[in-house]
Formats: C-alpha cells, sequence, structure tokens
C-alpha cells in the first residue's frame, strides 16, 4: 500500500508512532483506520464488520498501554485487522488470507505485538490470567488486557476465565467490547447518562484515592471501623447495582465499570487511563456497533462479516454463476426432512449462515436452535433431546467441534444416543488456514465407540447420507462435507438410504487400487485417467463409510490387488488409511503394499483450496504421481492366487 492519501496513517509503523500523537488526533487516526480497512478488504476479501466496530477501541488500547511490553489478548482474532494496521503490517495487509501471506487471525509467529493465538472464540480471559500469573512468578511489572468480544461471552470457557481470574485476584484488564452479539447489553436510553456519569466517578483516580483513605482510616478504628467499612461497601454495590449491569462479574470478583461508548476514542483513551493503574480484575464494558462507519456493513452486519472481494460502494460481492455450496445442498435437505419428519431439529453453535441452518431457521424457526459459541453445550443439549426420542441435527464447523469431544464420548456415544453431527468445513477450507482446517476429525471421530462416520463424493450423495442418518438409531451419526461449491450435477427428486458400511467402485482396473472418500474421490478419478495415459490401469473406490468400512470390499480387493494406496483428506495419523491398515492387520494379509496418503502430521498453512490441493499432493497430478511412484516401486512383489504374471 502507498504511504499517502492520509494525514496520520501513513507515518504510523508502530504503536511507538501513534503514541507520539496528541489524543485529539485520533479521531482522525480511526476514520483513515477504518478507510484503509475498507479499501483493503474489498480487494481481497476476508473478515470485515468486527474490525470496523474495533477501530477506536483499538487505537486507545495502543495509545495507553506500551505494547508489545504490555500484553493484549485478543478473542475472535478476526476482529483485530485494525491491530494488525497499526503494528508494523499496514503495507502487508493486501496479502491476508492469502498462501505466504498475513494470517486472518493472530499469530505468534508473525508478530511480536500477537501474545496469542485466537482462531477460535473465548480463549482470550484464560490465556490472559494465565499471562498475567506468569509476570507475577516473574516479578515482572507489565499490564494485561484481555479483549472479549463478537458474541464471545456466549461460550463457557469465557466464565470458567473469569470466575478462576475473580478468585486469584491477579492484576488484569478485560475489556467487553459488546456489539450485541452477547446477551449481556444495557441499552436502556433512560440510564444511558447515568451509566457515564457514575461509571467516571468510581473510575477517576480521586475516587479511588478517597476510598483507598477511607479503607485506610476505617481500618484504624477496630470495630466501629468494620462496620463503617461494611455501611461503605453496600453504598457502593448499591450504586452500582442501580446505575450498571455488571453486578455479575463484581459477583465473580471483578471491578465493573460501564457501560461507555467503544467508537468515542477520546473518552475511551481516557477510562482506559484511569482503570490501567487499578488494581485486581477488572471489566471494562464497551458498547459497540459492527461494521462501523461503512453503511453497507452497518445495515447487514452478518452478511459483512466475512466476505469476499466486493464493491467498495457498495458493499456487494460480484454474483457466482457456481454450482450451489454443500452447505446450501445440506440446509435445503434438512428443511426437507424436517417437513417429513417432526421429531428432527437443528442446532447450531453461533453460525446458522456458515452451517446452512439459516434456511431452516427461516422456514421453521421452532425446529431451529443457535446456542452460541458454546459447543460442549450444543453436544449435550441434543443429547438431552435425543433421550427424550428426538432427532437433533448438530450443525458444526470441523474445526469447532474438536471443542466438544468429551460430550461426544460421555454425553453422547456413551450413552448410545441417537445424534447426528454434520461437519461443514471438513478438509482444507483455504484462506482461514490452520485453525479452521477441518483435518482431524475422523482421526478424533473413529476412535469414539459406537460412531457411524461417513463422507459424500457429490451433492446426491450427501443428500442420502443426510437421510441414512436420520433413519439411523440407537448411535451418533457423523458426516462431513468440504467448503465450497458441490459438482453442479442435477439433483434427485427424493432421498435414498444407503447400506451402512457399503461402499461403492466407480472405475474398474487390475493394476492398483485407489480407497478413498469424500472429496478426494473425483481428485481420484482424475488421477486415474492421468495414470491410464502412462499404462497403470487404476480402481477407484468411493468407501463413502469411514466406520464401519465395507469388510467385504477390502477382502476381495486384497484378493485382487498387491498395492492399494488410500487418499484422504485428513491427517495420515489415525485417519481413514489407519483404518484400512487395521482392517487388513485383523484380516491378516502379509502380501499387502499399501501406502496411506493424506495430510502429514503437521499444519497446513494457509492458501486457495487448489494451491494447498496441489501442496499437499491430493489435486489429481498430485495422487497420481504418489500412486505411480508407489506401484513402480513396489510392481509385482508377488504372484497373486489366480493371476498370472506378466
Amino acid at each position: 500500500m502507498e504511504k499517502s492519501g492520509s494525514k496520520f496513517l501513513q507515518y504510523i509503523d508502530t504503536p511507538n508512532d501513534l503514541r507520539k500523537l496528541d489524543v485529539s488526533s485520533l479521531r482522525t487516526v480511526c476514520s483513515e483506520l477504518r478507510d484503509f480497512l475498507v479499501d483493503s478488504v474489498s480487494k481481497t476479501g476476508g473478515h470485515l464488520g468486527a474490525g470496523l466496530g474495533a477501530v477506536e477501541l483499538t487505537v486507545a488500547l495502543h495509545y495507553v498501554f506500551n505494547t508489545p511490553d504490555d500484553k493484549l489478548v485478543w478473542d475472535t482474532g478476526h476482529q483485530a485487522y485494525p491491530h494488525k494496521i497499526l503494528t508494523g503490517r499496514k503495507d502487508r495487509l493486501h496479502t491476508i488470507r492469502q498462501k505466504n501471506g498475513l494470517s486472518g487471525f493472530l499469530r505468534r509467529d508473525e508478530s511480536e505485538y500477537d501474545t496469542f493465538g485466537a482462531g477460535h472464540a473465548n480463549t482470550a480471559i484464560s490465556a490472559a490470567l494465565g499471562m498475567a500469573t506468569a509476570r507475577d512468578f516473574a516479578q515482572k511489572d507489565f499490564k494485561v488486557v484481555a479483549i472479549v468480544g463478537d458474541g464471545s461471552l456466549t461460550g463457557g470457557m469465557a466464565y470458567e476465565g473469569l470466575n478462576n481470574a475473580g478468585i486469584l485476584k491477579k492484576d488484569m484488564i478485560v475489556v467487553l467490547s459488546d456489539n450485541k452479539m452477547v446477551s449481556l447489553s444495557a441499552n436502556n436510553p433512560t440510564l444511558w447518562s447515568l451509566h457515564n456519569y457514575f461509571s467516571e466517578a468510581l473510575t477517576h483516580p480521586t475516587y479511588n484515592k478517597f476510598k483507598a483513605n477511607v479503607w485506610d482510616l476505617t481500618g484504624k478504628l477496630d470495630t466501629f471501623g468494620d462496620r463503617l467499612r461494611s455501611v461503605a461497601g453496600k453504598l457502593e454495590r448499591g450504586v452500582k447495582a442501580v446505575v450498571t449491569p455488571g453486578m455479575m462479574f463484581e459477583a465473580m470478583g471483578f471491578r465493573y465499570f460501564g457501560p461507555f461508548n467503544g467508537h468515542n476514542v477520546v473518552k475511551l483513551v481516557e477510562v482506559l487511563q484511569h482503570v490501567k493503574e487499578l488494581k485486581g480484575p477488572i471489566l471494562l464494558h464497551i458498547n459497540t456497533e459492527k461494521g462501523k462507519g461503512y453503511e453497507p456493513a452497518e445495515r447487514d452486519a452478518a452478511k459483512l462479516h466475512g466476505v469476499t472481494p466486493f464493491d467498495k460502494t457498495t458493499g456487494v460481492s460480484p454474483k457466482s454463476s457456481a454450482p450451489a455450496t454443500y452447505t446450501k445442498i445440506f440446509g435445503q435437505a434438512l428443511v426437507e426432512i424436517c417437513k417429513e419428519n417432526p421429531k428432527v431439529v437443528g442446532i447450531t453453535a453461533a453460525m446458522p449462515d456458515g452451517t446452512g441452518l439459516d434456511i431452516l431457521q427461516k422456514e421453521m424457526p421452532e425446529r431451529f436452535f443457535d446456542v452460541g459459541i458454546a459447543e460442549q453445550h450444543a453436544v449435550t443439549f441434543a443429547a438431552g433431546l435425543a433421550t427424550e426420542g428426538y432427532i437433533p441435527v448438530v450443525a458444526i464447523y470441523s474445526t469447532f467441534l474438536q471443542r466438544a469431544f468429551d460430550q461426544i464420548i460421555h454425553d453422547v456415544s456413551l450413552q448410545d444416543l441417537h445424534v447426528v453431527f454434520v461437519m461443514d468445513r471438513a478438509g482444507l477450507v483455504g484462506a482461514d488456514g490452520p485453525t479452521h482446517h477441518g483435518t482431524l476429525d475422523l482421526s478424533f471421530l473413529r476412535c469414539i465407540p459406537n460412531m457411524v462416520i461417513m463422507a459424500p463424493k457429490d451433492e446426491n450423495e450427501l443428500r442420502d447420507m443426510l437421510y441414512t442418518a436420520v433413519q439411523k438409531r440407537n448411535c451418533p451419526v457423523a458426516i462431513r462435507y468440504p467448503r465450497g461449491n458441490s459438482l453442479g450435477i442435477p439433483l434427485k427428486p427424493s432421498f435414498s438410504e444407503l447400506q451402512i458400511g457399503k461402499s461403492e467402485t466407480v472405475r474398474s482396473g487390475q493394476d492398483v487400487a485407489i480407497l478413498t472418500i469424500g472429496t478426494m474421490v473425483t481428485q481420484a478419478l482424475h488421477a486415474a485417467e492421468l495414470l491410464e495415459k502412462e499404462g497403470i490401469l487404476s480402481e477407484v473406490v468411493n468407501m463413502r463409510f469411514i466406520k464401519p468400512l465395507d469388510g467385504e470390499l477390502l477382502e476381495n480387493i486384497s484378493h485382487r490387488f498387491s498395492t492399494i494406496v488410500t487418499v484422504e483428506e485428513n491427517s495420515i495419523v489415525g485417519g481413514f488409511g489407519s483404518a484400512v491398515l487395521e482392517a487388513y492387520a485383523a484380516m491378516n494379509t502379509t502380501h499387502l503394499n499399501i501406502k496411506i496418503h493424506g495430510i502429514q502430521d503437521g499444519y497446513v498453512t494457509q492458501g486457495t483450496p487448489a494451491e494447498l490441493l496441489e501442496m499437499t499432493r491430493l489435486d489429481g497430478k498430485g495422487i497420481a504421481g504418489v500412486v505411480k511412484d508407489f506401484y513402480l516401486q513396489n510392481k509385482q512383489p508377488t504372484i497373486l492366487p489366480g493371476r498370472k504374471a506378466q
């Protein structure tokens, strides 16, 4: 980006540059920062609304606190784009979410200002408390501030952190950026002036000095002093109870201040300077507006939460002629099933649009539940519904379902409850990067007893798998499918129930067997075409089910092939390929050469889906290369019964 066109921002490369300005200049900085953010994200795509709502707060925090020595710990890292701009990454913002570019979230290895990686929500308070505790162990002197916003207080982990922080009494500040995505907002306009007046009074140094002096004086007056302290304490609590919504935080051991206008940067600086020197856990509540300052985002905060490149004037992205997304295919299929079966309900954890459940929400709102950013609760809530004969369909991103691992085991599987887990964003999701890649679900679900796991090769198979999952009884069922567009094949007018654990052979061959699942079926077929040109005839099997596997098919394959390659868009550790190896080990086969191909044991970076598939050799060309090398390496190691040597 060019260093021109702005009065202040072009000269700000670090927070030290920001702190050289007079506080009266910060409003202009915020305006320039907001314009820069809209201009950049309109070209690259990315998260927009939350960052726009956090502009003034970001500026005020870096102005008041001596970052990076003082620690800013962001929750829901997608609100930290303004933070990136002010901390030396302005000129690289145009690379955000691209291969070898800036992360769309926070990464400790990207900047010393990113104190804690934040791709999932509810983590900031716990992490900040850990930092404050480590600071005190080391007898260091720095401030720790957790910034919580965009729905983060709908998750239980945040309250676990608050509770523990209140008990430990560490010096730390939690800033609640309330953009109406949480249920703790106090918006009664008749109290707004009183909120500001008393909150400012309670944070002012003169008030706190007076309070400290009163405490010291009454401490010298024996029993009478204790009674005065009690009266003074009740008076302060009474005032706060009348003018603030923060008594819950006070009960948890925090001193609560607010709510304040989160878009008045000068006032935010003043308030932060006051609370900065206070001792113990502090909670500062500010009201913000998601999408603030950009009219299209203010009008539709949900739509412009995360965006593809768009027209900066209108806020509209170009229309795509691509086939419907798997997300939409699932959402429409669930509505059809719900209309047929009154026992089916849909549950999501703060992602109705992202999972396709917004379609159910509009069509049948009484059968739709959004529990907030609370995946653990979502699963156990579903388990409770299942005990009473209902069939909950829990739609959660693959990477977010990791957070409910124990609930899937203890509350669902152990009790043989019929809960359907639908995992959107399975596999490599692209620009969101390693925090959002769904490359572990086959591994962590496959080890759970009594679990059925399947993955569709196309949109019709997704519809049939969802229907099959709903029909199944007395066990949990999981379906994983990718982010992005479907194949565009015509949809069947009705559903078909699949036989659990039954695969299908989609291409016949005689040299090597490629066993695969889900999105990799299409890539494997492409690989088979490339291999045929080199004289290698591959049989491609769509296994459909990761658990249970098609044992009859595997046995048949073992009699006809000596070389087998498994392909999956999942970690090779404990995934589909591991399941095939275990099955063949149980059969006591000794003549097979088996190659497991998938995501290596590590974390995959960000990039476009095509770039990531090429990088991991999971595109057609890459799979063909892996199969060819392995086949030639092991060509004709043995002569199988009933097969002639060539």
